[in-house]
């Protein structure tokens, strides 16, 4: 079968010494990046403080329209930041709970670090949590979703795609149902952005997050928030700094927010790490998310079929339209079978309560689907992942 895509594996230094199944955790690194982390030092060195002026002051909102076109968003709606824990607090300081309106609603299988932020806003006792049940670990029923958002839910922040599983939720639904009921939305992007298409502003979210660490090849440091246009100049985050003034040259000691995106910022962004996520997001962009997510749905499918075949349990779901870039697979060892994967250049990972997450990306031949699987059955014929110990085991 012919595959285009597979034209870019050059552009990727690891995919020449690994088998690199890992783009749910850290994308491969495109060779451009080299060249444009030399572009950082060069200017820094040359350039020094004048650098700020040339270009560094306005990357947190030029490279988030980079993104914009990634997510389906308006340039102008997307800042970067360090990460999604810092845009989710950054979304929660623009909100103020009421004794009528202050329920935070997510599933038990959101990201944890995302629970985290809720959490630690709770403990003065002006938020409510409520967290939605998964029956199986691996999906989260909409019904039940949708039910717990109700006249007393302020926030929703849901992953469009679980980290554990892949499945795909529902995001329409539940968007639509949170602003019926006078709720606000965050979605986390993550897992989705660079695999699966979407548009931010046709599921008319109210913000969304997520970071450039994994689908889409742009390494770690660089976050984005995306703010709908009608939020920008009504909100005030408490989480804010001098890039968010209206005028931060002035170095006026009241706060003015800027009347756009720029309000959303805080302090001195993470320069290099702007530097480094651009090239990972220019490839995304001129392949066209469609056309990957057009292959992943053929490769997850196949990877199904062959760790089936092997006898392995696949955990996530197998409706191509639940299921995003992901495929986890079960196993007695999982945790072991991962470790000597890995010390055989098979780059997976493993996650407690899931299994073995295994991800093809654009980059990916069928043949290194058939090879990971054969070297999992190896390896549990073998018994050698008994030298890693056989303790944390997924099922």
């Amino acid at each position: 079968m012919s595959d285009d895509l597979l034209k870019w594996r050059s552009e990727f230094p690891i995919l020449d010494k690994t088998v690199y199944l890992i783009s749910h955790s850290l994308g491969a690194m495109p060779k451009a990046t080299y060249e444009r982390l030399h572009d950082y030092a060069d200017a820094w060195a040359t350039r020094g403080v004048r650098a700020w002026a040339e270009g560094w002051w306005e990357m947190p909102v030029s490279v988030g329209n980079e993104v914009a076109q990634i997510i389906g968003a308006d340039p102008g709606t997307v800042v970067m930041h360090q990460n999604v824990s810092i845009c989710q607090s950054l979304v929660l300081s623009c909100l103020e709970p009421t004794a009528k309106r202050n329920k935070i609603v997510y599933s038990e299988l959101n990201f944890p670090s995302v629970m985290y932020v809720y959490e630690a806003h709770a403990r003065d006792g002006k938020l409510k949590i409520k967290i939605v049940e998964s029956d199986d670990g691996i999906t989260v029923p909409l019904e039940r979703m949708l039910a717990a958002i109700d006249e007393t839910t302020l926030l929703v922040p849901f992953s469009h795609v679980l980290f554990k599983s892949a499945f795909l939720q529902d995001a329409k639904a539940i968007i639509d149902r949170a602003h019926e009921v006078g709720a606000m939305v965050v979605l986390d992007t993550y897992q989705s952005a660079g695999t699966i298409p979407f548009s931010v502003k046709e599921l008319n979210t109210d913000f969304a997050t997520g970071g450039s660490v994994k689908w889409l090849c742009g390494g770690p440091g660089a976050g984005y928030l995306y703010v709908r246009p009608d939020l920008q100049t009504k909100l005030e985050p408490k989480t804010t700094g001098w890039m968010a003034h209206q005028e931060p040259f002035s170095f006026d000691t009241n706060m003015r927010y800027a009347d756009n995106i720029w309000r959303f910022l805080h302090g001195s962004p993470a320069i290099p790490a702007l530097y480094a996520a651009q090239s990972g997001y220019r490839i995304i962009n001129e392949i066209g998310v469609d056309k990957i997510r057009e292959k992943s749905m053929r490769q997850t499918s196949y990877l199904i079929e062959l760790a089936e075949e092997a006898g392995f349990r696949v955990t996530s779901p197998k409706d191509v339209r639940q299921r995003a870039g992901t495929v986890t697979v079960a196993h007695e060892h999982a945790a072991a079978v991962a470790k000597e994967l890995i010390r055989r250049e098979f780059i997976i990972d493993y996650r407690p309560g899931a299994g073995i997450r295994i991800s093809p990306h654009f980059y990916t031949t069928d043949n290194e689907l058939e090879l990971v699987i054969e070297e999992m059955k190896k390896i549990g014929e073998s018994e050698s992942y008994r030298e890693h110990g056989t303790a944390g085991a997924a099922f």
